[in-house]
């Protein structure tokens, strides 16, 4: 897909994110929204894989170590293919494929999250492997901002950039917000791109909503060679909803009936 292709199909994904989390009446839609444009261009653009065969040993691996933002997960596997598009429907609900944080019961999901902090270390042991076995394959790590303030992130970091992992690429998702407040408040984690540089990683910053942006920092990761890379990208929690942007009480709370309609009409018109 080309850029204004991906832009669009970014918009049909929020647009899942809010119908599934209306449905389900639970869920974070704040970093769900945040992450979307990122997340659809790995799989519509960047990523190596099949929805036929979700186990292919050559695919491109994908983590999403911040676990509770599954509704992004969950609209790009459906509509790449993995499940039916009907399972959306369902989220949440007792004995549904799609429950609140992403299992290996569903196509396309390797691992279990939702416990943050572990998910650079698992993308670590995936990239790992990938190099024992000689194997081209790259993983994809997507953090939350509140998740790094944990501490197992960056002995992970550690890691990666002592092993030389260059087969792995983190990207932060900085939308400033966790589920207490802001999180310069709750733990300040800047300055953010001089901590991972000076863990020994690559870093990119870029705008999370310009898919150009997007796209080229994920082909400059692709050619670094000897350091792992992270793309920090700047976001904004609840983009493209007014009601949502930049409020925290979004963090982890669905949207009404009512506010549901308002959010997917401001989506519909911003096409």
């Amino acid at each position: 897909m080309n850029s204004a292709q991906l832009g669009e199909k970014a918009k049909q994904m929020r647009r899942s994110i809010i119908k599934m989390l209306e449905k389900a009446g639970s869920g974070h839609p704040g970093g769900s929204l945040s992450s979307t444009d990122i997340v659809t261009c790995l799989f519509f653009n960047v990523m190596k894989h099949d929805p036929r065969n979700p186990k292919w040993p050559d695919r491109d691996r994908f983590h999403l170590s911040k676990g509770h933002c599954a509704p992004i997960i969950y609209s790009v596997l459906a509509e790449s293919g993995y499940f039916p598009k009907e399972e959306l429907n369902h989220l949440r609900k007792l004995g549904a494929l799609l429950q609140g944080h992403p299992d290996v019961n569903i196509p396309g999901i390797d691992v279990a999250s939702g416990s943050l902090g572990q998910g650079l270390s698992v993308a670590l042991g995936m990239a790992l492997a990938g190099k024992m076995d000689k194997k081209e394959y790259r993983v994809y790590c997507l953090l939350g901002d509140g998740e790094i303030q944990e501490g197992n992130i960056w002995e992970a970091a550690m890691a990666c950039a002592h092993y030389k992992v260059d087969n792995i690429c983190a990207v932060l998702d900085f939308n400033g917000f966790q589920i207490d407040g802001r999180v310069s408040d709750v733990m300040a984690i800047d300055p953010v791109v001089e901590k991972w540089k000076s863990f020994g990683w690559n870093v990119i910053s870029i705008d999370g909503h310009d898919i150009e942006q997007i796209l080229a920092a994920f082909a400059q990761a692709r050619k670094i060679k000897g350091k792992p890379t992270i793309i920090i990208a700047k976001t904004i929690k609840g983009k493209d909803v007014s009601f949502m942007e930049n409020v925290v009480d979004f963090h982890g709370r669905a949207p009404t009936k009512e506010e549901a309609l308002i959010a997917l009409k401001e989506l519909a018109n911003g096409e």
